[in-house]
């Protein structure tokens, strides 16, 4: 389980963003249950975003499919899902990493 920080221009669209950008992203509807939204796609057996608390942030939990050898499918899987988290958090991939090196200090 991951959590990720959002920006302060996307938190007052964050609820609404978590199962939009699921749709955009991946093209499937997710599935909603206690405010968790869940989709199964490609290398991904189950892929599980929530709310942080505070709502000002969001989490995330991946199991990857076993098995999986078509590079394709896993290249696929890994672009949607960077896609997914630069367009709800707001961050692009290098501001994750760089706050999340300083989060760890």
């Amino acid at each position: 389980m991951q959590e990720y920080p959002v920006k302060r221009t996307h938190i007052k669209a964050l609820p609404e963003n978590i199962s939009g950008k699921i749709t955009e992203h991946f093209e499937l509807t997710p599935i909603e249950k206690d405010g968790k939204y869940s989709i199964s796609y490609g290398a991904l057996e189950s892929l599980e975003v929530f709310l942080g608390e505070g709502k000002k942030s969001i989490i995330i939990s991946t199991v990857s499919k076993q098995g999986i050898e078509d590079e394709q499918v896993i290249l696929e899987t890994n672009r949607r899902f960077r896609r997914y988290l630069d367009d709800v958090t707001g961050y692009t991939t290098k501001e994750r990493v760089k706050k999340a090196k300083t989060v760890e200090k």
